[in-house]
């Protein structure tokens, strides 16, 4: 039998592209002044984002508070809070949900028994590892191109940019 590849955690699309239409908003901030519109269009442009998607996912963005916007020729969005404190978890969690289920719960709500009981314990560890990184990144620091010392530290890693194979 071939080996077959372990899929784990995945970033969807959704979160993927929330994640980086914050990123192309943020780095087109004056440092200083007031914040600057960023139109939808250019948005998904420069991001490669399907213009409907963008526009879909910033509004659930500016429901969360997390950019604002106005309407019109100098009209687009912004980030409503500083872009240090828009952490890559909360982007995901407006947008996804959770950062982790075990079969659509969280992982402290789901319940093994007899020799599975360990399990909870894994996955609950398993987001808290999420967290670790998602929880600790911010909008500010990808567009500074400064991730913080845990990114660095899970980078050193052995493996941590291969595949894991399982053999089978």
């Amino acid at each position: 039998m071939a080996a077959r590849t372990l899929h784990g955690v995945r970033v969807s699309a959704k979160a993927d592209y929330a994640i980086r239409a914050l990123v192309e908003i943020a780095a087109r901030q004056p440092a200083d002044g007031p914040p600057r519109p960023v139109k939808g269009d250019a948005i998904a442009a420069a991001q490669d984002i399907p213009m409907k998607f963008c526009e879909n996912i910033l509004s659930e963005l500016r429901t969360a508070g997390i950019v604002a916007s106005r309407r019109g020729s100098e009209g687009g969005y912004w980030p409503a809070i500083p872009t240090s404190q828009i952490r890559l978890g909360d982007v995901i969690r407006v947008v996804e949900g959770p950062l982790a289920a075990v079969r659509g719960e969280r992982p402290s709500d789901v319940e093994f028994t007899g020799t599975s009981a360990p399990l909870q314990a894994v996955w609950v560890a398993a987001r808290a590892a999420l967290r670790r990184v998602l929880d600790t990144v911010t909008i500010a620091d990808v567009v500074a191109g400064h991730l913080p010392p845990v990114v660095a530290e899970l980078l050193g890693d052995d493996g941590a940019w291969s595949a894991v194979r399982i053999p089978g």
